[in-house]
């Protein structure tokens, strides 16, 4: 069967949950038209998430990979376009403060995703959950392991690969106190919609 490799994070900074473990959780080992998602969760560490990423690829060998982070702050469901080589910004759960280090010095500065983020957008705005393209992944661990993966699909022709941010869920944004929240439900209901996507233009 084929496979999807569906990652998450645990929780990381001051947010005590991070709801894309618990989609990753959930939906792992479920079946949709004919694939398997395989659900991952990585640590919030530079150096280790990208060899875990690395891992379950070699280990999944699948046809698709999306990765899940929590961007807390932001209001809809917003898949990302492009991963830069960079690492910067706050520490990861090591206390690893990277400054204007590359993901990889021998890489591209970029690479743009080829999930259709799109069509992913439509989908979830006609359902009626919003949603739109983002144009940044930042430069912590979510474009870090955005970058790992569109590096492997690039090289890996068929491949798809790309990074959904998700805001925080009810319990998170009443934990935090200044974040926007959403229903865990309608979360998970939302990747589910975007993997349909992924696997129609996929099988198209």
């Amino acid at each position: 069967m084929k496979k999807i490799l569906l990652t998450g994070f645990v929780p990381f900074l001051d947010y005590t949950i991070n709801p894309t473990m618990e989609i990753v959780e959930s939906l792992n080992g479920s079946i949709m038209d004919g694939y398997e998602i395989v659900g991952r969760t990585l640590s919030v560490d530079f150096q280790q998430s990208a060899q875990q990423l690395k891992r379950y690829i070699g280990e999944i060998q699948p046809e698709i990979i999306m990765s899940l982070g929590l961007a807390g702050g932001r209001f809809k469901i917003t898949p990302e376009r492009i991963a830069i080589n960079v690492k910067d910004g706050e520490p990861d759960n090591n206390g690893y403060v990277p400054v204007d280090e590359s993901i990889d010095d021998g890489g591209q500065d970029a690479y743009m995703t080829n999930l259709p983020i799109r069509k992913m957008v439509e989908r979830l705005c006609k359902e009626g959950y919003p949603a739109e393209i983002s144009n940044t992944a930042g430069t912590y661990l979510c474009n870090n392991i955005m970058y790992e993966g569109l590096a492997y699909a690039k090289q890996h022709t068929g491949i798809r690969a790309g990074f959904i941010h998700i805001p925080a869920s009810f319990e998170l944004a009443i934990q935090h106190g200044k974040i926007p929240g959403w229903n865990m439900q309608d979360l998970m209901t939302c990747i589910k919609l975007c993997i349909e996507e992924t696997i129609r233009e996929t099988n198209h």
